[in-house]
């Protein structure tokens, strides 16, 4: 691609949107040139609003822009596959907010579409996109913490609005598609492997999954443990456990621009322990690795944008967001059959 700047059009007024705005009028190769929505008023509204220049009154008409080279889906789950194709044959790259689809043969028909158009899309599970995230890969390659034990992750809030499409099954909604889908990426992102095996149990109280546990087995013998919620509260973790030490993370998938990411990491300090009952929680040390307020998002929208203007190959191939899905996917089955899913 010749062009130096990408031109993005916002497809939808979701909220997360506003994540993605200041990246983009940050951005030196980018610019926010429009925004779509099914309603003239919501749409001159919004563009108003956010400073962008063009609004839409139908997510068709935007499509038809020459000028749009990137646009940002961000619709419920439900409505991703429908939509990332159409943005395909319009000649648009996707960044598209996870999940990409709700099957792995949505994601197949999606692949296909970016194919056979030349285009590129992508999932927009931002964490993925973060340097921690792959410093965290780094660390059990390198056996940091010797080898590998357990992992495990926890991400909760409370949904307080009755009317979020989240709690619609038929939207997509759901914990695990909101918030453990992160988990489950994040998992296979640092163990840098495929589960062969899961387990799940659900909450569904409304007709989805307000609770939900996961445990995803590795052949290598790795266990990963995982809870998301929207009836918890708030509240966010992940760790790994090792023959050698214990790594901690008190941000893994969670962005907060007013607050730093630590990664704390404990091992045997060498020294010899004296005390007979200790059972090794004795000599210690841990060293500490701080992102100071890092935003995922603008790391997420460069990295995209690097990757139409300079062929950099994407953090999330359509092959991981395929894999991912169908955990995901597995899992369900495993909560509704309440038995455990060979991959």
């Amino acid at each position: 691609m010749t062009k130096k700047r990408l031109q993005w059009g916002l497809l939808s007024t979701a909220r997360i949107n506003e994540r993605l705005i200041p990246c983009l009028k940050k951005s030196n190769h980018n610019e926010l040139l429009a925004i779509a929505s099914r309603s003239r008023n919501v749409a001159d509204h919004y563009a108003e609003s956010h400073g962008i220049s063009r609004a839409y009154a139908s997510y068709e008409s935007m499509l038809e822009d020459p000028d749009i080279d990137v646009v940002y889906l961000s619709l419920p789950n439900s409505l991703h596959k429908e939509w990332v194709i159409k943005c395909a044959e319009a000649g648009k790259h996707v960044l598209c907010e996870k999940p990409l689809a709700i099957s792995p043969e949505e994601v197949s028909e999606i692949a296909e579409a970016a194919k056979k158009n030349e285009i590129i899309v992508q999932e927009a599970a931002m964490m993925r996109f973060h340097a921690q995230t792959s410093y965290v890969r780094e660390l059990v390659v390198q056996e940091k913490i010797g080898i590998i034990r357990m992992v495990r992750g926890l991400f909760s809030f409370t949904l307080k609005r009755p009317d979020d499409y989240r709690f619609d099954s038929k939207m997509g909604g759901g914990s695990l598609w909101d918030l453990g889908s992160y988990c489950v990426s994040f998992s296979r992102a640092i163990l840098g492997a495929e589960p062969v095996e899961v387990y799940a149990i659900q909450n569904d109280k409304r007709g989805v999954d307000l609770s939900f546990s996961g445990h995803l087995v590795f052949s290598s013998g790795v266990f990963f443990h995982f809870f998301s919620s929207f009836d918890a509260f708030a509240h966010i973790e992940a760790d790994l456990l090792g023959t050698e030490g214990h790594i901690y993370l008190d941000m893994p998938w969670l962005n907060r621009l007013n607050r730093s990411a630590t990664i704390q990491i404990v091992c045997d300090d060498g020294s010899k322990d004296e005390s007979t009952f200790s059972d090794g929680l004795d000599n210690r040390k841990t060293d500490r690795k701080i992102y100071h307020k890092v935003n995922a998002y603008q790391d997420e929208v460069e990295s995209m944008t690097r990757s139409i203007l300079y062929g950099e190959t994407p953090v999330i191939s359509l092959k991981d967001s395929f894999n991912n899905i169908s955990v995901i996917t597995a899992l369900y089955q495993s909560a509704r059959e309440g038995k455990p899913i060979r991959l």
